[in-house]
């Protein structure tokens, strides 16, 4: 029976209706991008959310894939004259690309095999006699089978007969013919993979010899976990255990590791379903032990060793997506974390020898000032670091001190709160606060193109204090300037596929940055690229118009960047806002292409914008199925009421800060039962890793 359609299936996976997957496709395929679809094609869409809208893409892109690989399946075998009706069927009603790949085996065209040799040398009936009646002498009727090898035919292509010089040679030949048909049978293969998948054990043992090096992998010197249910974390570290050579990794049934049982009996329950299989079964006839042999042979050398291959390789991928889908997790939650908002930030680059750089930033994230002060090892000037630091916290109105939290970061910390209690004597009315700001990723920024663009005259390590500093402010518009590769929020983030990693980290923070929206007059370009429908030539041209041209005054002045065409003015134009501009909704969610709605509705209501804007017990009076229709239904009447009422909501928590705990410096001052404040710098499957001011998360 054929499957059900790619948009039957997708609903079902979605437990969505087939209508708004329908429409979800055709907008994809249309150039939509999933933020603007998740936000302004909600009756379109049934109100399928980005998540929903992720999958629905990534499987979508699998589910086609499939389909072409099963129309060249079907091709292939039917250039071949073998499709029959029923094979049609079964490639038809494959649910996977396992599946028709089992199908697709005994048609692949492959190198010449053993099989194949012995094939051509006549000994297919050899072997289909001895298999369907074991009471034949195999010795007896090999010897009915040998032939001197002899050319083929110069007036056709087929190669020359090998020819069977003995009983051995020919037995051996059918045994291969047999081995190979049971390899290739799909409905075993799949029986065969479901029991290993459920039932096999991953075992590791430390290489020989390799005790010292592979220290680190002591856990799994003797180690075996069912692949069912081994967690990601731990089947990566074998893999990294196996590929530096530390780990001998294999795939073992059960019982496989006692003693193996006599000849005249499976020794495992695979074997025992391929004889079952094929109705092969010991009762003392002459063939019985020769076909049990056969059975063992196609186990150990073709189906053990290609299933194992298959399950440890899928093994590690949905171990690599776990990885990557924690990756993504944490991310995000960097990327949506408070910002401090636009205040004044002194950033601390912490460093021994080589010093502490300083940088000042205004409200606006520009960089008004630079230092290096030297007060710990070896120069300990701290007096004149803090006369320094003072001196720049007075003269730019300093409200937050941002300290990395690299090396010397406890030291630069103690530092900031000797400043901060310096001030308050000082200055009784000023409010300085400190914060540790992971550091993550700001070398890699520093000698980015883009940072030596911005500050070509400007030292590497101070442009990593601008880059803390501005984490503050505002962590999304600073981190996108960061492969996030480079963040390490992740686990085992180097030995997952990049290829995935990257799209999937991508996507994370396409649908962050898009969550909160853009600034268009002060966004950068690397934060512009990530606007839904633009990339990274449109972002340049945008930031380029706006250094010509100065600030612009409404989204519709975004039509007149070059290369920003009418598909990517209707992606972008809802996420980028215009602050201050003639048009409150120009600073909202609202898309333009709502306004017209939004003007109707101030006209039922015989009021101006500004009169509409924050007027929650007018906005909750209003009903939005009054003003539905073909173009615009409930749900986005709905999210342009939820707008007005609170334009330009940021999604992302209010601004906290965690204070370390005085006195608990070291690791050795910690003690069992403290409770103490700090700040989650990284989650894994296995725990979470907390900077609390000890040198070590």
């Amino acid at each position: 029976m054929p499957l059900p359609s790619i948009e039957q299936r997708l609903a079902t996976e979605l437990a969505a209706r087939p209508a708004q997957v329908t429409a979800a496709i055709a907008l994809l395929d249309e150039g939509a991008t999933v933020p603007f679809i998740s936000r302004y094609r909600k009756e379109a869409t049934g109100g399928l959310d980005d998540t929903q809208l992720r999958t629905l893409e990534e499987r979508l892109a699998y589910l086609r894939e499939l389909e072409d690989r099963r129309a060249a399946i079907l091709d292939s075998i039917e250039s071949q004259g073998k499709l029959t009706p029923e094979l049609r069927a079964a490639v038809d009603s494959a649910v996977d690309k396992a599946r028709l790949e089992d199908l697709y085996l005994p048609y692949k065209q492959k190198r010449r095999t053993k099989a194949q040799i012995a094939r051509e040398a006549g000994l297919t009936p050899l072997a289909e006699a001895l298999l369907s009646d074991p009471t034949l002498n195999p010795e007896a009727e090999a010897a009915k089978y040998l032939c001197a090898p002899f050319k083929a035919d110069p007036n056709d292509n087929s190669p020359d007969n090998p020819g069977v010089p003995d009983v051995k040679a020919a037995l051996d030949g059918a045994r291969q013919i047999l081995m190979e048909r049971f390899a290739e049978d799909a409905d075993l293969l799949q029986g065969l993979r479901a029991y290993v998948m459920e039932s096999g054990i991953v075992a590791s043992k430390v290489a020989t010899g390799k005790e010292e090096a592979g220290e680190k992998f002591a856990d799994y010197f003797d180690y075996s976990e069912t692949l069912r249910t081994i967690p990601s974390h731990r089947a990566l570290a074998l893999f990294r255990g196996r590929r530096e050579e530390m780990l001998n990794v294999t795939l073992v049934l059960p019982g496989e590791e006692e003693a193996r049982p006599a000849w005249d009996a499976p020794h495992n329950l695979c074997e025992g379903r391929i004889a079952q299989r094929f109705s092969i079964a010991q009762k003392n006839r002459a063939a019985d032990r020769w076909l049990l042999d056969t059975v063992r042979w196609a186990w150990r050398v073709k189906i053990a060793l290609h299933l194992e291959t298959e399950l440890m390789n899928g093994l590690r991928e949905r171990s690599e997506v776990e990885a990557i889908r924690v990756f993504g997790a944490n991310l995000k939650d960097l990327l949506l974390a408070a910002p401090a908002g636009p205040k004044a930030v002194l950033g601390l680059d912490p460093g021994l020898r080589t010093g502490v750089k300083v940088a000042v930033i205004d409200a606006t994230g520009k960089l008004l000032d630079t230092a290096t002060i030297y007060p710990h090892e070896p120069r300990r000037d701290w007096d004149g670091a803090i006369n320094t630091l003072g001196t720049l916290c007075v003269k730019h109105s300093v409200e937050l001190i941002a300290i990395g939290n690299g090396t010397a970061s406890r030291e630069t910390d103690k530092l900031a709160g000797d400043l901060i209690e310096m001030i308050k004597k000082h200055a009784p009315t000023v409010r300085i606060s400190k914060v540790t700001v992971s550091e993550a990723g700001a070398s890699v920024y520093s000698a980015s193109a883009f940072a030596a663009k911005e500050f070509p005259d400007l030292d590497v390590s101070i442009r990593g204090a601008v880059s803390i500093a501005r984490r503050l402010q505002d962590p999304l518009a600073e981190l996108v300037k960061i492969d996030p590769k480079a963040i390490g929020v992740g686990q085992y983030q180097h030995d997952v596929n990049q290829t995935q990693l990257a799209r999937t980290l991508d996507t994370v923070v396409e649908d962050c940055v898009n969550g909160v929206g853009v600034d268009v007059n002060t966004a950068s370009a690397p934060l512009l690229t990530r606007v839904a429908g633009l990339n990274a030539g449109i972002a340049t041209s945008i930031v380029n118009y706006r250094d010509a041209n100065g600030r612009f005054t409404s989204r519709k002045e975004l039509k007149k960047v070059p290369r920003l065409g009418d598909k990517a003015f209707e992606q972008s134009a809802g996420f980028l806002r215009v602050m201050g501009g003639a048009n409150p909704l120009d600073a909202s969610a609202v898309h333009p292409e709502a306004y017209v709605l939004v003007e109707k509705i101030l006209r039922d209501l015989d009021r101006d914008i500004a009169g509409v804007i924050g007027a929650s017990d007018l906005l909750k009076k209003i009903v939005p199925a009054k003003y539905a229709d073909a173009r615009f239904g409930v749900p986005t009447i709905t999210d342009i009421l939820k707008e007005l009422d609170k334009p330009g909501r940021d999604p992302r928590p209010e601004f906290k800060t965690a204070s370390f705990a005085d006195g608990v410096s070291e690791v050795a001052h910690l003690k069992p039962g403290m409770v103490l404040e700090g700040t989650v710098t990284n989650v894994a499957n296995f725990g979470a890793f907390v900077d609390i001011g000890v040198h070590q998360d």
